[in-house]
């Protein structure tokens, strides 16, 4: 009966994006445009470049007059895109509008396609040479026995005597230039692969964001074991599975032994005259790997932060309170209809009238063209003192935000080991405010509990926020004292 099982898990995936690119008609055309605009050089495009460089193409596939048919506008082919899964949609944080990417199938798809094309005579023994490889170095690494591990690092401290020996002697055997080629293309496409694995590692992420808030939304009794966790200040994001294998493999990279001799490595290889025969795209990709590696690491890190800080904002706030009592209405709505299914049919009446509204517009010249000219608008600046800021809704303030009480209580316990009295703006003009006025209202509520507090006097702070501007605001007159830093831990 598996033929019956595989069937069904084959017509699943057949509704799957993956496999309803390769199965569409244009299949040719539409790999071939997502393939050139996102993946053969940049692999994240903002709308409007995205919208310019596809009309340029369908403009081009048009006027060639290919035996092909684009009537859509670009605008049409990526809303089209965009609902069969091959394009995912996002907005950076910062950004002015938002960026398009391939989703992962789509990537899959087109990987899929493109090796198609390519000979694998070669690569197979590449292959090969690498599992082989793989193979020794798992039963070495996983070998127990003191006896036998010394006996194989002899051994391979033997062959590697060898092999000094015969290069003393002039005998070098350098791979030929063919299949030193090929193997390197391999490593490209392997290279090319471990890149985009982040995609993965930043949707289980997102997957384990969402799992934790419907947990937390869902928990039974006053506290869940989510909650209990958060509020024993685990990092639930950063403990899980994802989140160490994340983390292993971010300091790795991060390395700098191990990622200089990455770079060197890379050096030497694109220095073999062979490699002048790898395109320019292969020769940019090998030359800006481990840039390309610590960026989209970079990127998959700051999400595994800002979710984690927005799951702490998110408890702190209280707010899933208020989403736990929606969904416990819900539940107890569809409950009491589920219990009156039997009893109530669809066409009964249920004694209530939801009245119907409607606009009362009885003619066209009741409307009214709006004139600019008519309306003047007063550009009088008047200049007014700044608000007072009371102490005691700062917490209010914190609970119902996402500062990073964490890193400034960090930064506080840093400063007052070196200084034994700082007031806020001298804690302000020694580091930068990362969360604007967000960060000046998180130390106003740290110095509420574990400060000293003038309630008669006031100081002017200045930061620097995100836009690159100055502000300065008038604030109650806090201390900062080394008494109480281990308070801060």
């Amino acid at each position: 009966m598996k033929y019956r099982e595989r069937i069904a898990a084959y017509q699943r995936l057949r509704e799957q994006p993956l496999w309803k690119l390769l199965a569409s008609d244009r299949a040719p055309v539409l790999v071939g445009l997502l393939q050139g605009l996102l993946m053969e050089g940049d692999r994240r495009l903002d709308a409007s470049v995205l919208h310019e460089r596809l009309q340029n193409r369908l403009d081009a596939l048009n006027a060639d007059q290919l035996d092909v048919e684009l009537p859509r506008t670009a605008q049409a082919y990526i809303a089209y895109w965009l609902s069969q899964g091959w394009l995912e949609r996002r907005l950076p944080e910062g950004a002015s509008e938002e960026a398009y990417e391939l989703s992962r199938q789509a990537l899959q798809a087109i990987r899929f396609i493109a090796g198609l094309g390519q000979s694998s005579a070669l690569a197979t023994e590449s292959r090969l040479s690498l599992v082989m490889q793989q193979v020794a170095q798992l039963a070495r690494q996983t070998e127990a026995d003191p006896d036998a591990r010394l006996a194989a690092l002899q051994a391979e401290r033997a062959r590697i005597d060898a092999e000094i020996a015969e290069v003393s002697a002039g005998k070098v055997a350098a791979l030929e230039g063919k299949r030193a080629l090929e193997r390197t293309r391999d490593l490209i496409r392997l290279a090319d692969e471990l890149a985009e694995d982040f995609r993965r590692v930043r949707d289980d992420f997102e997957q384990l964001n969402r799992r934790f808030r419907e947990s937390i939304i869902d928990a039974d009794g006053a506290r869940g074991d989510v909650l209990d966790r958060l509020f024993n200040g685990v990092d639930l994001i950063g403990e899980s599975e994802a989140g160490r294998t994340f983390q292993a493999f971010w300091d790795l990279l991060n390395d700098p032994v191990r990622s200089g001799e990455l770079d060197e490595a890379l050096e030497q290889v694109l220095s073999r005259n062979y490699t002048r025969k790898l395109d320019r795209g292969e020769r940019n990709f090998l030359r800006n790997f481990t840039a390309t590696l610590l960026d989209r690491g970079g990127q998959v890190h700051d999400v595994m932060q800002n979710f984690a800080r927005s799951l702490r904002g998110f408890v702190q706030s209280r707010g899933f309170l208020e989403q736990r009592r929606l969904n416990q209405l819900l539940k107890q709505a569809q409950g009491q209809a589920l219990g009156l299914r039997d009893v109530l049919r669809p066409t009964a009446a249920t004694g209530y009238v939801l009245p119907l509204s409607a606009t009362r517009l009885r003619s066209i010249g009741q409307w009214k063209l709006h004139d600019p000219s008519t309306h003047y608008v007063d550009s009088t600046i008047w200049w007014s003192d700044g608000a007072e800021i009371s102490l005691d809704s700062v917490g209010d303030l914190v609970a119902q935000s996402e500062i990073d009480i964490r890193s400034l209580k960090d930064d506080l316990y840093f400063l007052l080991g070196q200084t034994p009295r700082m007031s806020l703006a001298q804690v302000l003009s020694a580091r930068p405010a990362r969360q604007g006025l967000g960060s000046v209202i998180g130390y106003l509520s740290i110095a509420t509990r574990h400060g000293e507090v003038a309630a008669d006097e006031r100081e002017t702070v200045q930061w620097t926020g995100a836009d690159g501007q100055v502000r300065r605001a008038r604030v109650p007159q806090v201390w900062f004292v080394k008494e109480k830093r281990d308070e801060l831990v």
